[in-house]
């Protein structure tokens, strides 16, 4: 059987990643799937269009009802859908995008929610048979590099590198979105840094989308991709501590360093998966201050690798996370400085929180049972 498998595959992002993965569950079933970015196509008319002049297509999937589902609607082969979480997170608070979705998850053949919490919000917002929602949650497998050295990540993210052994390095893995929210801990996190210049942040993720974020560049075709409201935000941020005399030659960089340099947090460029997760498991813990979450790989993979987490108190964190159990929870910025605090003087409940952790992880995030769900439903597409 041959797939197409619709997905937002921006590189280097859990969404890629999580698509690759059941990607290859699905044709290590013997059958073929084609995986393109939903960003290719601008209406449901061009993927039926595609699929209608391939007719060896017998199929189709997609992640994220809005962005990639609704791309599917004109289609004449059966498809399944996988909730992506701001999906049901947010959009479906947009009457517009919520009345395209629930069209979508009507004429699917199944859907997947990666928690209980997200189907029961699909439930709630979206006209749904329930028993064609399945709850799989996502399959977690971390590799480290080996050639992976910390001292030069730290270098090239303008990180003090004296003292490498001494400094407690928070690390949040995100691209610079709303949803993932990087601003929220940025002023406390500055002011903890000028009490104790060994605790720094360092916000991992598309160096060329977060300089081009954080500091507008006059590309008209990139700011039509950034959220207009968070640019005002950053915009705010960036003017507040930059001076308005630095060259437009050198704004990218100059910009980028001063921020940084100023408040304590750092940017790193993106990296392999493999080095991400060697950066991930020297660091000290591992931060997600997202307003919104399907569920976040990154938090799983940091359990996994033995690395204590704190996230932000939200729906999509809170069905991971146990708080004091598996990991620490914070629902203000001053609250995450105080979480930190904790984890910094508790050894016991360091201990604690990341023994659980991999355990919670082995136990519910195997991808055993990812692989076999999805080629069971697959299989409903026949």
């Amino acid at each position: 059987m041959k797939l197409l498998f619709l997905a937002c595959l921006s590189p280097k992002t859990g969404n890629h990643t999580t698509a690759e993965r059941i990607r290859s569950h699905i044709e290590s079933a013997g059958h073929t799937c084609e995986l393109r970015d939903a960003a290719e196509f601008q209406s449901p008319a061009e993927v039926a269009n595609l699929i209608s002049s391939n007719p060896t297509f017998e199929g189709a999937l997609a992640i994220h009802l809005f962005k990639a589902g609704r791309l599917l609607l004109d289609i004449q082969v059966p498809f399944g859908v996988i909730f992506g979480g701001t999906d049901i997170n947010e959009d479906v608070k947009v009457e517009q995008k919520r009345v395209v979705m629930e069209q979508v998850l009507q004429k699917a053949r199944f859907a997947v929610a990666f928690t209980d919490k997200l189907k029961e919000e699909a439930e709630l917002y979206l006209l749904s048979q329930s028993s064609r929602i399945y709850v799989q949650p996502q399959g977690i497998q971390t590799e480290v590099s080996e050639k992976f050295c910390w001292s030069e990540f730290l270098r090239s993210s303008d990180a003090s590198i004296e003292h490498v052994d001494e400094l407690r390095v928070f690390l949040l893995v995100c691209g610079l979105r709303r949803v993932k929210d990087p601003l929220y801990l940025v002023e406390v996190f500055s002011e903890w840094h000028y009490e104790n210049p060994l605790n720094v942040l360092v916000i991992i993720g598309p160096k060329c989308t977060v300089c081009l974020c954080l500091f507008f560049l006059s590309n008209s075709v990139v700011r039509q991709k950034i959220d207009p409201l968070f640019t005002v935000e950053v915009e705010a941020v960036v003017k507040s501590i930059i001076h308005a005399s630095v060259s437009p030659e050198s704004r990218r960089t100059e910009l980028c360093r001063c921020f940084c340099r100023a408040a304590g947090v750092f940017l790193a460029q993106e990296r392999s998966q493999q080095e991400l997760h060697a950066a991930m498991k020297r660091c000290f813990a591992v931060v997600n201050s997202s307003v919104s979450e399907g569920m976040s790989a990154a938090i799983l993979e940091a359990m996994d690798l033995g690395v204590p987490v704190l996230a932000r108190d939200i729906p999509g964190n809170a069905a991971v996370v146990q708080h004091e159990f598996t990991g620490l929870l914070y629902s203000s910025p001053q609250e995450f400085v105080h979480q930190s605090h904790r984890l910094l003087s508790d050894h016991e409940l360091r201990e604690r929180v990341v023994r659980n952790g991999k355990l919670y992880v082995e136990e519910h995030h195997g991808l055993n049972q990812e692989r076999e769900t999805y080629r069971r439903l697959v299989d409903t597409l026949l």
